[in-house]
């Protein structure tokens, strides 16, 4: 199972290259809108629905539909252009469905079902996975003057961009397999059959989709990239002043190896900011491994929230009365 980085994929593999967007609800927009500002994303209005850019990037990361509840509607996963016939053959060789797009959705693209009922977009669109490790900004060297930031002159923090999602999978080690047959994504690491990560041959993150067990589909997190150790603590801070106090950071994860904060949404989820996390470059095989459990989520850090890995989408009843309303 454990490979040695370097060795390179043949240059043909099929396989989705990002998260090219994610598609939610929630059931106050306005909401949605201060948690993203606050956070420290560019939040716009489209056709009756919240948008989620990143600040000076033209991508559209994300979008939030008014709902009843707080509910991922579905994923748009980036394919290129040269392999959608491919992806044509192997979904009819594999005995995949084509499935019918959410109201919301476009109709572009092939349109599947995934695991847990998740709808599942792969369509045409541009790498926005990144291509390379993220930028790092270090500290300065020690020299005969101060190098902390200045807190009263400290700049908002900016995300740069979507590194990945975790969602909840009744079935982890399902799901993977779907993820790794039919969408050709490829185990970076896991915890036995209750957390796994997952990263794209084309080159992304240590994980683009990650998987977490639960009763059913959800979203935990989305995680945003930002350039240093600072700017996860700033980040914190200002999510702090905007009224955003729970969550679970700042540490470290083993798995990735990223700096973390987790800022609990008013719907339970998670916004994270991420620093360093690990990269695998395009056609690089990741020494995969199976991790012990006290690995799988930190090296160092607070310890977890009570309900962090609650998944509130799914009914009360299901979650021991910590979910929504059955």
């Amino acid at each position: 199972m454990t490979q040695a980085t370097g060795q390179h994929a043949p240059p043909d593999f099929l396989a989705v290259h990002s998260v090219d967007e994610f598609v939610f609800s929630v059931p106050d927009l306005e909401q949605a809108r201060h948690f993203y500002t606050s956070f420290g994303l560019d939040v716009r209005d489209e056709n009756g629905a919240l948008a989620l850019y990143t600040h000076g990037h033209a991508h559209r990361w994300a979008r939030i539909f008014p709902g009843v509840t707080k509910r991922l509607l579905w994923l748009s996963l980036g394919i290129h252009g040269a392999d959608e016939a491919r992806f044509v053959q192997r979904l009819a060789q594999q005995g995949i469905a084509r499935a019918v797009p959410p109201s919301q959705a476009d109709q572009a693209g092939l349109w599947i079902e995934g695991p847990d009922g998740l709808a599942l977009q792969l369509r045409v669109a541009e790498k926005s996975s990144p291509s390379e490790p993220a930028p790092r900004e270090l500290p300065l060297q020690s020299r005969n003057q101060g190098r902390s930031p200045s807190r009263s002159k400290a700049q908002a923090v900016r995300p740069l961009y979507l590194s990945h999602i975790l969602l909840f999978s009744a079935d982890v080690d399902q799901a993977v397999r779907f993820y790794e047959d039919i969408l050709g994504l490829r185990l970076s690491d896991k915890s036995g059959s209750v957390i796994a990560f997952l990263h794209s041959p084309h080159g992304s993150d240590h994980h683009l989709i990650a998987f977490a067990k639960s009763g059913g589909l959800g979203l935990h997190h989305s995680s945003w990239c930002v350039p240093s150790i600072d700017a996860v603590g700033i980040g914190t801070q200002q999510m702090v002043q905007a009224g955003y106090e729970q969550g679970w950071g700042v540490g470290r994860h083993v798995l990735g190896s990223n700096y973390f904060r987790y800022v609990r949404d008013p719907w339970g989820s998670y916004a994270e900011y991420s620093y360093d996390i690990d990269f695998v470059h395009a056609g690089d095989q990741w020494p995969s491994a199976d991790h012990p459990g006290e690995d799988s989520l930190y090296v160092w850090g607070p310890a977890l929230p009570n309900d962090f890995i609650i998944n509130h989408e799914l009914p009360a009843s299901a979650t021991g009365g910590q979910g929504q309303p059955s």
